[in-house]
């Protein structure tokens, strides 16, 4: 995980997968692919469902 990312409740992210700085990943989402900087992921698995502002 970058910097930023806030990881909701029992969040389980693979190994060697990365979250991008500033993103928020819903609770209870099984992270299995990269997700870009700045996005909103949720879901088993996770798909990104928004883009965030930067900043």
């Amino acid at each position: 995980m970058e910097d930023d990312v806030w990881p909701g409740h029992r969040v389980i992210v693979m190994a060697g997968v990365t979250v991008g700085r500033g993103s928020v990943v819903g609770a209870g989402a099984v992270v299995t692919k990269d997700i870009p900087p700045y996005s909103l992921a949720a879901g088993n698995p996770a798909v990104v469902k928004k883009n965030l502002p930067e900043g």
